[in-house]
């Protein structure tokens, strides 16, 4: 896993309160990067900042007051750490009265294989009770919640609408409401925060991996998106949970910011993450974005794409991904390891149809590349022949009404 470095700029430390392998053998050529060119520009020069970045979770004065003498469900996975320490760990060693864990997809540990369903245990280490909200139960039952009085939410996001994360979120925040609980959100910047872009999500099109109508890229951390889901009213029946943000410290929208830590099992490195939002389009399509190799959102390829492409590589069971697309069979595509930082584009989208030698296979099915995409008329302009500036005009006024709404819950001076 390459190593993810953290930077800051501007300090916005109030506390606000209102109420997501074994390496396969490839044969390749030279990277081809000549649809990689640049589509939106993340910060590059960062101003002194006028203090250390700070997560929500290292600001001990301004949560745990908060927590004293209350029963606490905490919901994290592996990127829940203050330094090198687990939070769960850390909130124990000062007192704090946690009695239950609650994990999202890929488990507490974030080990389990994209997809697979989480069980529920026992944390080894702490002995509490680790209970799955990935798999029969994604929203906290009244039993499991009888014995809490607040929960704590710290989960890094990449701040894409698809990431699951968001939607566990979600479901945390609407079990609170209805069940009286108070929910507190450790934030934490967005390593995708720089931008916004991509198409708003139709109503008909909600999912787990879709739940807001918000654009693919939303530029919001995970409290400035809690903020707008209580505020937009988005819980069911309109309701509205207890909800206070412990902000990040040192952090603007234009900060440019590399996690810690992987935020799951294929997403190791700060590249991927930045292709992601662009990339995970695929995964409703025959095209490979090389899970079940050793590079996961940094390789894209299909048996199905000529073999004159630059790159091949063949997918096979890893611990990330049990049983990847196009297991076994020969993938014809790129390495974008050289491709440099890009903002949400469709151009490999479209390049990958339009070179497809099996067209009419090349969506898996309508609902599932709708259901990331977020509507069906961009499948249908792609299969049209039509151009990205001609999709992007069909999407841009509901993404100009959301930045609209998006800048009533910014926390952070926005990016320029």
């Amino acid at each position: 896993m390459s190593s993810f470095l953290s930077s800051g700029l501007l300090s916005l430390s109030v506390l606000l309160s209102d109420c997501a392998r074994p390496p396969q053998q490839t044969t390749a050529t030279v990277p081809d990067t000549t649809l990689s060119q640049t589509v939106a520009s993340p910060p590059q020069v960062l101003l002194p900042a006028a203090e250390p970045l700070r997560t929500g979770a290292e600001q001990f004065d301004k949560y745990l007051p908060l927590l004293k003498d209350k029963r606490v469900g905490v919901v994290v996975n592996q990127t829940a750490r203050v330094g090198r320490s687990f939070l769960v760990d850390t909130l124990l060693a000062k007192g704090v009265g946690v009695k239950v864990i609650f994990g999202p997809e890929h488990g507490f540990r974030g080990e389990a294989a994209d997809g697979a369903t989480i069980k529920d245990g026992k944390d080894a280490r702490s002995g509490l009770p680790a209970l799955s909200l990935y798999g029969a139960t994604k929203k906290p039952t009244p039993e499991m919640l009888r014995d809490i009085d607040v929960l704590v939410f710290d989960i890094q996001d990449v701040g894409a609408r698809f990431y699951t994360f968001i939607s566990t979120m979600h479901y945390v925040m609407e079990a609170a409401a209805e069940q009286g609980k108070q929910v507190i959100i450790l934030d934490r910047p967005n390593p995708n925060g720089w931008y916004v872009d991509g198409p708003v999500l139709e109503p008909a099109f909600k999912t787990f991996v879709g739940m807001h109508p918000i654009p693919v890229v939303h530029g919001l951390t995970v409290g400035e998106l809690a903020r707008m889901i209580n505020g937009e009213k988005w819980l069911a029946g309109g309701k509205q949970c207890q909800l206070t943000v412990i902000p990040v410290a040192g952090y603007t929208h234009s900060t440019r910011y590399d996690l810690p830590e992987r935020p799951s099992p294929n997403l190791p490195t700060a590249h991927s993450v930045a292709l992601y939002p662009a990339l995970c389009l695929f995964e409703g399509t025959d095209v490979s974005v090389g899970r079940g190799t050793a590079l996961p959102f940094e390789v894209i390829g299909a048996p199905t794409q000529p073999s004159t492409r630059p790159y091949r590589f063949t997918p096979s069971p890893n611990p990330g991904s049990t049983s990847p697309p196009q297991n076994g069979k020969l993938c014809y595509g790129q390495d974008l390891r050289q491709a440099g930082d890009i903002g949400f584009t469709l151009r490999y989208l479209l390049d990958y149809y339009q070179q497809s030698t099996n067209k009419e296979k090349f969506f898996l099915s309508d609902r599932g590349f709708d259901r990331l995409m977020g509507n069906a008329i961009v499948r249908q302009q792609i299969i049209a022949g039509k151009s990205e500036a001609e999709i992007r005009a069909g999407w841009e006024p509901g993404l100009t009404a959301y930045k609209a709404i998006r800048k009533k819950y910014l926390l952070y001076p926005d990016f320029q």
